[in-house]
């Protein structure tokens, strides 16, 4: 049996490496032959649904069928859901009327439900290509029927999906989330902030009160384990005009007309 069609030893812990490689070069063919190479990321909670779920869950539970509580929670948080849509979409209108450039910004997402579905979802709506990176996880995390089927993956490591998120990424938006959204950002941001990441990256956190909240960027600046200039490495807004206009200069001004910097 040739090397490269056993499935056992591919499949053993020394055959990782292969593993590993195999999830650089398999995602960078499909990216080339597609001649992708700039994307808007989007990040947040695989748990936010869209506004007609959660109408719909809180007219359950006000008849007594549900936790009363929680779905008023997750009626507010579904803004995120619908501003994320929307945002994904105009963004993807903007690229796709571009003119004088080949450059296009593709919206990628983790791939799964939530704030992921609601960036492919809009992305697809303006018609425009779309990626997910998914992941195999025990929960959540299932492709959304909204991904480009050639930009659909399935990764086994996370480190690989981090570094697909970065590498072609011109700019993230970073709505509400949890672990795995706070996981990404902080990366992100330790990446621009010792700059290993070399070309210029927006970052939208989108949702204030939610930010202001789950996370006490002036304690760090107060407790001196942040500069307080490091508070500018991001954008804070709740607004959709906000961000697209923020976005869109950002883009406009530093990744369209130069050369593309390495990671």
């Amino acid at each position: 049996m040739k090397a490269y069609r056993n499935d056992a030893f591919l499949n053993s812990p020394d055959a990782r490496s292969l593993r590993i490689l195999a999830e650089y070069l398999e995602p960078e063919s499909r990216f080339e032959k597609l001649r992708l190479r700039d994307t808007i990321v989007f990040l947040g909670s695989a748990r936010t649904p869209p506004r007609d779920q959660a109408v719909a869950e809180l007219e359950a539970a006000e008849a007594g069928d549900g936790d009363l509580g929680r779905a008023r929670t997750q009626l507010e948080m579904s803004r995120y859901y619908e501003d994320a849509r929307e945002l994904a979409g105009r963004l993807t209108e903007w690229s796709k009327g571009l003119e004088g450039t080949d450059r296009r910004f593709v919206i990628c997402t983790g791939g799964g439900p939530g704030i992921m579905e609601a960036a492919n979802r809009g992305a697809s709506e303006a018609k425009g290509l779309n990626i997910g990176l998914n992941i195999s996880l025990p929960m959540e995390q299932s492709p959304n029927p909204h991904i480009t089927r050639q930009l659909d993956f399935d990764f086994h490591y996370f480190f690989m999906r981090k570094f697909w998120f970065v590498y072609l990424a011109k700019a993230i938006v970073v709505m509400p989330g949890g672990f795995g959204t706070l996981d990404e950002l902080f990366e992100i941001l330790t990446l621009i902030q010792t700059r290993k990441t070399k070309r210029r990256l927006p970052v939208v956190l989108y949702g204030r009160k939610f930010w202001d909240e789950v996370v006490n960027f002036d304690a760090l600046v107060h407790y001196g384990t942040i500069s307080r200039d490091d508070l500018e490495l991001f954008e804070r807004t709740d607004s959709v005009d906000e961000a697209f206009a923020f976005l869109v200069r950002e883009l406009t001004e530093h990744a369209l007309g130069h050369p593309e910097p390495t990671i």
